[in-house]
């Protein structure tokens, strides 16, 4: 029966109703869409750098993960072997890692060589759907394959030599001229003017260590796996020689700089909720103003108190559902369209975005948990502020109120 009153109570003013139930709708709207193109955007660039070239798991002798030292580099025996027998571990990647001066005739950069097993590594990163010019490099190639920011600013194309200068394992030297096979394409940008690659056994030889590889990153069968994984891992390797980290250890700038961006979301819906909450707080105030002769009567009549305070309480709690649940149901075609279509963001914001290694595209993260937890947060608002009417109802005088009404 309160439900049924309180139902047929909030259409009796249409208009106060629906202007009320859109501003909860355009709030609950524009959080959600700002959430699911916050998270959309970050899953997005974090996937490109994790799946695209670090991996969710790597194993590295102890400390290299600071040093970036070639002189750390390490027969992968032992640890290859405990990772192919984990369970939810795909395969193993070996490389060998190290940073080169690259040159062609006045032009040079500085770059990561990277010796990988070209059939391996394509199987976790899709290396060779990046393939932009040229050809794939393989296992007994004596050629490079370049990331396309290095091939722009050197002026090269497949058949151009590159010239690598570095220096070796334990201190030798290291130089070598290489034709340049292919020429690939990265989503993000640092990765575009970084990467060098190289098949391992001729970067074992260029850097002068033979057998040896700086990392091994292991292929998931599944994100779900990687703290068994890692567990796992850490138990099998000997502590004090081998490091085993996840991508969140081996990326933690790009973690803080995630938590620093939500940190200034969070200011932009504490004002959205107060809009919410101001918005029905007004309207719970015109409700309590335009009916004070009702409730005046309807006290003086015999009822309880705490029965008009429940219908009016349930009146406010259906506003806000009403919101919420128009929000939602709005968000979720543009939600989608935005996961199909992302933002592409182009001229000096996009040229930002760069330079800070983000790629200008911002794909929106549909997600059931994202509209839940707004629609939790708008009912929890609306509940909170709908015990004011009690607190009046409490209060009130029925003779005053009937002639205030």
């Amino acid at each position: 029966m309160f439900i049924q009153l309180a139902w047929r109570n909030i259409w009796r003013n249409r208009r106060r109703t629906l202007i009320t139930v859109a501003s909860v709708l355009f709030a609950v709207l524009f959080s959600t869409l700002m959430e699911s193109l916050q998270k959309g955007a970050w899953g997005y660039m974090i996937g490109n750098v994790v799946n695209f070239f670090t991996g969710y798991v790597q194993v590295h002798r102890n400390g290299y993960q600071e040093e970036q030292s070639l002189d750390l580099a390490f027969l992968p025996g032992e640890a290859a072997d405990a990772g192919k027998v984990q369970e939810g571990v795909k395969d193993v990647l070996p490389r060998l890692e190290s940073f080169a001066l690259a040159s062609t005739g006045a032009n040079t950069m500085g770059v990561m060589v990277t010796g990988i097993k070209p059939d391996a590594e394509h199987g976790m990163t899709k290396i060779r759907d990046r393939l932009e010019a040229g050809r794939f490099i393989e296992d007994s190639d004596r050629q490079v394959l370049i990331a396309a920011g290095i091939a722009e600013h050197l002026q090269l194309r497949p058949g151009d030599t590159l010239l690598l200068i570095s220096q070796g394992y334990h201190g030798v030297n290291a130089a070598a001229k290489y034709p340049v096979k292919g020429i690939i394409r990265y989503p993000s940008p640092d990765l575009n003017r970084l990467l060098v690659f190289l098949p391992l056994k001729e970067a074992q030889w260029f850097y002068g260590a033979e057998g040896m590889v700086t990392s091994l990153v292991y292929r998931l069968e599944s994100e779900t796996s990687l703290p068994a994984v890692v567990g796992r891992l850490r138990k099998a390797l000997p502590e004090e020689d081998f490091e085993v980290l996840d991508w969140r250890q081996m990326l933690p700038d790009l973690l803080e700089a995630q938590k620093l961006d939500s940190v200034g979301n969070i200011i932009v819906y504490i004002i959205l909720y107060m809009i919410i909450a101001f918005g029905l707080l007004g309207t719970i105030l015109m409700m309590i103003r335009e009916r004070q002769y009702e409730f005046g009567l309807l006290i003086a009549l015999g009822m309880k108190r705490w029965k008009l305070g429940a219908v009016v309480w349930l009146e406010v709690i259906f506003l806000g559902m009403l919101g919420a649940l128009a929000g939602i149901l709005s968000a979720m075609p543009v939600v989608a369209y935005l996961r199909r279509y992302p933002l592409r963001f182009s001229g000096g914001y996009s040229e930002l975005l760069e330079q800070f290694g983000f790629e200008p595209i911002f794909p929106a993260l549909f997600s059931f948990d994202i509209f839940f937890a707004q629609a939790m947060i708008v009912l929890g608002i609306t509940a909170v502020l709908a015990f004011f009417p009690f607190w009046k109802i409490s209060r009130l005088r029925p003779v005053e109120a009937m002639h205030s009404g």
